[in-house]
């Protein structure tokens, strides 16, 4: 007589070798990263990053390591996340992209002889490493919209691909930066993004790109502590402003308060402020707004 076949185990909710959550692979094009190996290359002996975690989905990776800068975790930690769920922009906007299709992480800095004053270079510097990467590996122009928007240009037309959010908390800065990677036409959440593979990077393999990226930001880091966060002493402004697309360009600011600032953008100065010269010659510095391109006047 045979014995009863033994019941096989339920696998209900498991994926692949019986990890949670969905499939990492449900889009082949987009594969997930390998934190492992992005550990064994970054977080090494003399290096910045002290930790490094992949997490599949998350609210927000700033959120989370704002929570873990007041419980005093240490300098130097950076959480990616596969997705967002509850991204944030400036201006408290929110956003959202489909899974791996694109680089969404977050940075803990605590800069060690740097005054308060000029931790507001700290997202500019975040947009120089990442635009001077993802330039070079990607075969692209990439430039800096004031104050930290990365844009490239598709079909003769600017467009964005990501952005930096930067905010204290437990006396530490954390840096957010996300960065469209593969994101598909069908895919944009308003008509002006767009992403590395609609722009014709030759790269867009996500793990290259975060891996150079934070070995570009660990450098310029490095040379701007070094300089005491002096923009000038480190050279972080001279970079800047190579790479910014708002300078010598008609624009128009919107200020807080529903005010509105229209003029020239003419100079970045030594606070990171965008400096407008409005018609009547005068020169105003702008710390914080939302800046339109104006498109010349044609005569």
């Amino acid at each position: 007589m045979t014995e009863p076949e033994a019941p096989r185990p339920r696998r209900s909710g498991l994926r692949g070798f019986g990890h949670d959550g969905p499939s990492p692979w449900t889009d082949l094009e987009r594969p997930p990263l390998d934190s492992a190996a992005l550990r064994a290359d970054l977080v090494v002996p003399g290096g910045l990053w002290t930790s490094l975690d992949v997490v599949t989905e998350t609210g927000s990776t700033n959120s989370d390591l704002a929570a873990r800068a007041k419980a005093g975790e240490p300098e130097a930690a950076v959480l990616v996340a596969e997705s967002q769920n509850a991204g944030r922009g400036r201006l408290d906007r929110r956003w959202s992209a489909p899974p791996r299709s694109g680089l969404f992480l977050s940075l803990l800095l605590r800069p060690e002889g740097v005054p308060m004053e000029r931790y507001g270079w700290l997202p500019i510097l975040v947009g120089t490493a990442a635009a001077a990467t993802l330039g070079r590996i990607g075969e692209l122009e990439i430039g800096l919209k004031w104050p930290n928007d990365l844009q490239v240009v598709v079909d003769g037309t600017e467009r964005k691909i990501g952005g930096i959010l930067t905010e204290l908390s437990g006396g530490a800065v954390i840096a957010g930066l996300g960065v469209n990677v593969t994101l598909r036409e069908s895919e944009l959440p308003v008509p002006a993004a767009a992403s590395l593979a609609l722009a014709g990077a030759k790269v867009t393999d996500r793990q290259t790109l975060l891996r150079s990226l934070l070995r570009e930001f660990a450098e310029l880091y490095g040379e701007w502590t070094a300089a005491a966060g002096d923009p000038h002493a480190s050279g972080l402004l001279s970079a800047y402003t190579a790479r910014c697309t708002t300078l010598g360009r008609p624009v128009r600011v919107l200020l807080p308060g529903a005010r509105e600032l229209t003029g020239e953008a003419v100079a970045v100065d030594g606070d990171g402020r965008l400096v407008v010269r409005t018609p009547d010659g005068t020169r105003h510095p702008v710390a914080a707004g939302d800046v339109v391109h104006v498109r010349p006047q044609v005569s």
